[in-house]
């Protein structure tokens, strides 16, 4: 996620030069434990599942679903993502190095998944560590069974990591999953998206302060890091101009843009799928940060793309909301005013300098205003401009105050609605059609200690979120004003250096960990237990996200032109289209962990990477409470504006107080008296429960209902470890989309196979 590059780039820029004269070991990539689940607990599973997708079609007099629901991550980190060995670090708080091996067991065994990828920062990946992730997921296979009928399906894949500092160059991240383990059908290597030399590169001053800190703690695990900051300073960039399958293989491959990484994909086209997430974070993506850019400059390609992933272990990256940015008005930056549901950080700096101030009024008030135009100016940095205010002290501004789970300053035009909404004329379309994103939507972890899925259980938050900062208050005590900065005088604004973050992204833990949650997780509607099997369901995005319980969701079509049509169908319809939605809410957990996990892991390994925190179904489902119906009507011209497009719910439909589950139907009379083309996805919210960070910053609330207080959930000292920080939700499940286009009566006209894939 946004960490993730922040810290690659930052860090390899910062320790290029001091790593160089050290330790060249290398840490191994672990042994996958050979032992498969027990076949009665997945024909279990497996059961329970076809039980309930029988039970809920007899309530509507129909035939049960064909297919199997089976549950995965698409988006699992292990120790070998260079900020996931930070968070790992001991001064960090974190409890060592979980490599490849770790996420196949953990998957396996203490999550009780059905398939999920290894997702490693490509831009850390070294070319040895690359052959041997590849051997990791091959062993995690051969553990697996019967290819047919495998107890677990593990896909190799790395994460392409792009930020850019304007809109105009920022893309956002991608995983890259690939569908076979047999050579000559895998890329190469992973492709970076480092800019060419920048991993030879050094800042001097950085490094000696840098090595001051680690050299006082003075451990293995520091020596590592600066090692292979070393070997990543010494993979060579590869020629340009040439084709992928020709470079060498120690090279480090790099695209710079979406449209690139696809040219460099395309000997594999079949052989991938590039799933964006995270796009939302607003820990990476600059002010003004815009998917359009990529639909209207051909940065998208639906071959490559059919899917998004809308929620993870970072937050939601569903929901649109118009939240005000800071703008340029000629030379003039401008900070938006505050409204009821939205308190903007520029904003916030300057009532944080009228508070502390002790001078003139008037003074006052020109330092409150300067705080605000340096706070816009400094966009992601803007809490250096005010260097001696702690963390509490900005509140909640720049947060998503009615969002589920929401990511960390959420940008509101990065998001899945947003996406879906728009449209861009093509001019290489010889019907005219235009251009439009047609994403399936799913969840997965983005987990960077190897542990995937995690969402399932809701406690252990240091273990099974990506909580992790500085752990000795000394330390972030020194850390901070060389970090940070100093103000002249407490509360008197700065204006913030233009210079790449580095290693003050370690403190950036100090408000994310009010946004960090248990992982959520990916299901399909798949034709069988196989590989392939699977990979067609995701190709035809046929697919679902869920923030963490294993929810069971249908949602299908009941009229389309050749009948019942499931989630991620793209038609084209000219009646009112009628659709069907049942849900299961997932088992109550039972504590700890199952005797099969701990008997195949042996009681040391199994705390370690379970930390006592299994999915261990009990016998009685959580309840689903209500379907929302989110309806969204895309542009028809790129001028027309967005937020009417967006009906967010559309519709509420209120379910029985059945656990067995829900079924229901509705239909829109309006898509064929309005003639224009229409999304329909649907959202399964069960019954309420504690969760991790669900309340986010905590904030306490006047009389008046205005935001005076925060009590942040942090990931460093300043909460103690076992505060789990709970709040009730709604978890959910959210539809991959039905997409609709309007067509006249009797035209038979319907969407471009090709483009769906």
């Amino acid at each position: 996620m946004g960490r993730a590059c922040r810290r690659a780039a930052g860090l390899v820029a910062a320790l290029a030069l001091a790593g160089a004269g050290c330790s060249d070991r290398d840490l191994p990539a672990g042994e996958v434990t050979a032992v498969r689940r027990p076949a009665e607990e997945v024909a279990a599973a497996r059961a329970a599942r076809t039980r309930v997708a029988a039970e809920l079609a007899a309530r509507r007099g129909t035939a049960p679903a064909p297919k199997q629901i089976l549950f995965g991550d698409l988006h699992v980190h292990s120790t070998w993502s260079i900020d996931a060995f930070v968070g790992a670090l001991p001064i960090m708080g974190g409890e060592g190095a979980h490599p490849p091996a770790d996420a196949c067991d953990h998957a396996r065994h203490c999550a009780a998944l059905d398939f999920f990828s290894i997702n490693d920062h490509a831009e850390s990946l070294l070319p040895e560590r690359w052959e041997r992730t590849k051997e990791s997921i091959r062993a995690c296979n051969a553990a697996a069974g019967d290819p047919s009928d495998p107890d677990l399906v593990a896909f190799l894949g790395f994460e392409w990591t792009q930020v850019g500092r304007t809109p105009e160059n920022h893309y956002g991240h991608r995983n890259v999953v690939i569908r076979s383990l047999e050579e000559g059908r895998i890329p190469p290597r992973p492709i970076a998206a480092l800019p060419r030399g920048i991993t030879r590169r050094a800042a001097p001053v950085p490094v000696l302060r840098a090595l001051q800190a680690v050299l006082s703690l003075g451990a293995d695990p520091y020596a590592d890091f600066l090692g292979w900051i070393a070997r990543m300073a010494r993979v060579p960039d590869c020629p340009e101009g040439v084709d992928p399958r020709e470079l060498p293989r120690g090279c480090r491959e790099s695209a710079l843009t979406p449209a690139e990484l696809f040219r460099r994909l395309a000997p594999w086209r079949d052989e991938v799928l590039v799933i964006p997430h995270g796009l939302a974070w607003g820990l990476h993506a600059p002010a003004g940060a815009d998917l359009r850019h990529t639909l209207a400059a051909g940065e998208h390609d639906p071959l490559f793309e059919p899917l998004l992933e809308v929620f993870s272990g970072h937050g939601n990256s569903e929901e649109y909301r118009p939240l005000p940015e800071p703008r340029l008005a000629g030379d003039e930056v401008i900070c938006p005013e505050p409204t009821d549901d939205f308190l903007p950080c520029c904003w916030r700096a300057g009532e944080i300098v009228l508070e502390r101030c002790q001078a003139a009024p008037d003074v006052c008030r020109e330092r409150a205003a300067e705080a605000r135009r340096l706070a816009a100016l400094a966009g992601l940095e803007f809490e250096r401009v005010l260097p001696d205010a702690e963390p509490a002290d900005w509140l909640d501004c720049d947060q998503c105050r009615d969002c589920f789970k929401p990511a960390m300053s959420p940008k509101p035009k990065m998001t899945a609605q947003y996406a879906v909404a728009l449209s861009e004329p093509d001019p290489a379309d010889p019907e005219g059609r235009p251009r439009r994103f047609r994403f399936g939507f799913i969840a997965s972890s983005d987990n960077h200690r190897a542990r995937a899925a995690t969402g399932y259980k809701q406690e252990q938050r240091r273990r099974t979120t990506d909580a992790d900062g500085l752990a000795s208050r000394r330390l972030a005590g020194w850390l901070r004003p060389w970090l940070m900065g100093r103000s002249e005088e407490p509360g008197l604004p700065r204006a913030v250096p233009e210079e790449p973050p580095g290693l003050r992204d370690l403190l950036d833990t100090e408000r994310v960990g009010s946004f960090l949650y248990p992982g959520g997780a990916v299901a399909v509607h798949a034709a069988g237990r196989s590989r392939e099997a699977i990979w067609e369901a995701l190709r035809r995005r046929e697919a679902y996200g869920t923030s963490g319980p294993r929810i069971l969701l249908w949602f299908d079509l009941l009229n389309g032109p050749d009948g019942r049509a499931p989630m991620g169908s793209h038609l084209a319809l000219s009646e009112t289209p009628r659709f069907e939605v049942r849900a299961a809410g997932d088992f109550e957990q039972l504590p700890g962990c199952p005797g099969s996990a701990r008997a195949a892991l042996g009681p040391e390994r199994a705390e370690r990477l379970c930390a006592g925190a299994c999915y261990h179904p009990g016998g009685h489902r959580r309840r689903i409470e209500a379907i929302e119906v989110v309806r969204i009507r895309p542009q028809r011209t790129a001028e027309e504006p967005v937020p009417p497009l967006v009906e967010d719910p559309w519709r509420t439909l209120p379910c029985p107080p059945d656990p067995a589950g829900c079924a229901v139907r509705f239909e829109d009379p309006d898509f064929a008296r309005d003639g224009r083309d229409t999304v329909y996805y649907v959202r399964a919210l069960q019954e309420p429960t504690p969760a991790i960070n669900g309340a986010g910053m905590r904030p306490v609330r006047d009389e008046a209902g205005r935001v005076v207080a925060v009590r942040p959930c942090y990931a460093t000292w300043r909460t103690p470890e076992e505060d789990d920080c709970l709040a009730p939700v709604r978890e959910r499940a959210w539809s991959s989309p039905i997409y609709l286009d309007h067509a006249s009566p009797g035209t038979g006209a319907g969407p471009d196979p090709e483009e769906d894939g």
